[in-house]
Parts: C-alpha cells; sequence; structure tokens
C-alpha cells in the first residue's frame, strides 16, 4: 500500500481531519487510498500553533489512512481558498507547488516503529502486524 510521510504536527492534523491539503512541490497522478505515516520530523515552531488543540504527537507510526482526491497546482486563487477554508490549519502563508486534496481519513491505531521515506512510498500491510 503506499504511504506518504509528513512531519509533526502536519500528520496528526490530517489524521484529526482538520488539515485536508498536504503540500508538496511535485505533482503526483496517483489517486486511490494511502498510509499517513507521522516521520521524525517535528517542526517545533508549527507545532506551538497547535497546543491548545491538546493533540498527540507521534512519530515513526501510521496514524491514519485517507484518499488522495486530486492534486491540483497552487495559483493565488486556490491559496485564497485554501486559506479561507481553515487558516487555522493553514495559517496565511501561500504557498506554491502543488495541493494534494485528501478525503476520508480515518484514524488508525498502529503501534509499530516505522522509519518513513521520502515521496509516496510502498509498505507490505503484513509489515504492519
Amino acid at each position: 500500500m503506499k504511504v506518504l510521510t509528513l512531519k509533526q504536527p502536519w500528520a496528526t492534523l490530517v489524521a484529526e481531519g482538520i488539515k485536508k491539503y498536504e503540500f508538496r512541490t511535485w505533482k503526483t497522478n496517483y489517486r486511490g487510498k494511502v498510509l499517513i505515516h507521522a516521520g521524525a520530523g517535528v517542526e517545533k515552531k508549527e507545532l506551538a500553533r497547535f497546543k491548545d488543540l491538546n493533540l498527540e504527537y507521534p512519530s515513526k507510526r501510521i496514524i491514519a489512512e485517507a484518499e488522495i482526491e486530486d492534486c491540483l497546482e497552487l495559483d493565488d486563487n486556490l491559496n485564497k481558498k485554501i486559506i479561507n477554508e481553515n487558516n487555522i490549519a493553514y495559517g496565511s502563508k501561500y504557498r506554491t507547488g502543488y495541493a494534494w486534496k485528501l478525503k476520508n481519513v480515518k484514524k488508525l491505531d498502529i503501534n509499530k516503529e516505522i522509519n518513513g521515506k521520502l515521496g509516496l512510498w510502498n509498505i507490505d500491510l503484513e509489515d504492519l502486524d
């Protein structure tokens, strides 16, 4: 199954359904299910922005399943739409590159430590047991 590694707090915000877009510099033609992996990396400055949400931020764990619904090239209109949709998750920062639209997010409770990888990577579901 495909896996996408995200730094914290972004992985948890996706798993909680707060963040519905993942931003990348590259586009993907892949559409379908993907596991969301919370990597070892933490963006501490960003983490502080969400302290009032009282969420847990695990690392090196697969914490959710989602579907990549679309991959949209970011422009002024899409940036404005995303920021207006949820400025808590996205702030007011304009981004370049691509917004991967996620849907059907389900939290998972897999208590196995897994190292992440760059890009979309594959994992055998048997490796999660």
